[in-house]
């Protein structure tokens, strides 16, 4: 019997020094997309997908992700305030989110390894929370649907333009049925023609129990980390491995072009901000 996955991981101890300055005193992950912070996003995904626990990874500096998610049990005078916090009170109604400190930045694997006591004997999803996706179904449901066929751990792909391809991990594998990959190797950034397909591994990961002793045996590279990647070569090697392509687009939230395009294009599709949106740009578009 597969065991379902109920537990979702996200890593948010990143610096975030790719939006500096802003993110000197503010974590990226609760930056504004639109309406609410990037990180309500990915939670909100999760949730769709059945997860019901959220294990955010964070740092001691970055306890106000702790304090978002927290729900409030204040009665608010103000029914237009209320009602602006009624999505994410629903949230929090669907999900229960705690936080674990991760005290030095090593790396993707060790975040991860920092939740093994709040996820237990069980599979997780981790999410990178600078990746939004706009899907249907979303992102992380698409993952757990391979996942509830196979009993295997999925990793989201994307297909990247090889001029591109080198700045990502990539996997190589044979497709087993459509959009779905039996992976066979994983190289982390390769050089440039070097790389062994084209599709690159993005935020997404379903992960089955064994990933967390794999990911404590796993050598600390350069600078003391440990490689997520390095831990998922082993767990193919002894359990199998699948990737997926997903359908849909992703936003990259973690750069500041990305972020910005990721707000133009998620306001547009809010129908109360479309004609002012294309108004706006139509007054920059016309300038000298």
């Amino acid at each position: 019997m597969i065991t379902p996955v109920k537990k979702a991981v996200i890593p948010a101890a990143g610096l975030g020094t790719r939006l500096l300055p802003v993110t000197k005193v503010s974590a990226k992950e609760l930056l504004p997309v639109v309406d609410r912070p990037a990180s309500q996003y990915v939670v909100e995904e999760a949730s769709a997908a059945g997860i019901t626990h959220i294990i955010f990874v964070i740092s001691r500096s970055k306890d106000d992700i702790g304090r978002y998610f927290a729900p409030d049990a204040r009665r608010l005078a103000d029914r237009d305030t209320e009602n602006r916090l009624a999505g994410l009170n629903a949230l929090l109604s669907r999900v229960s989110v705690s936080c674990v400190y991760q005290d030095e930045p090593r790396g993707l694997g060790h975040a991860v390894l920092c939740a093994r006591e709040a996820v237990g004997d069980e599979p997780c999803l981790v999410i990178l929370p600078d990746d939004l996706g706009q899907a249907d179904p979303p992102l992380s449901a698409q993952l757990l649907q391979v996942y509830e066929r196979t009993g295997k751990g999925v990793l989201a792909l994307e297909q990247i333009p090889r001029q591109h391809i080198h700045r990502y991990g990539v996997i190589a594998g044979r497709q087993e049925a459509p959009r779905t990959y039996a992976i066979s190797d994983l190289v982390e950034k390769p050089p440039p023609g070097t790389e062994p397909s084209d599709l690159a591994i993005i935020g997404r990961y379903v992960l089955p129990p064994e990933i967390f002793p794999i990911l404590s045996r796993v050598q600390a590279g350069a600078g003391g980390e440990i490689q997520l990647t390095d831990g998922l070569r082993v767990l193919q090697q002894r359990h199998g491995l699948y990737g997926y392509a997903f359908t849909g687009r992703r936003h990259d939230v973690g750069t500041l072009p990305g972020l910005l395009e990721t707000t133009l294009r998620l306001a547009y599709h809010k129908p109360e901000l479309r004609d002012r949106l294309r108004a706006v740009m139509q007054e920059l578009m016309d300038e000298p």
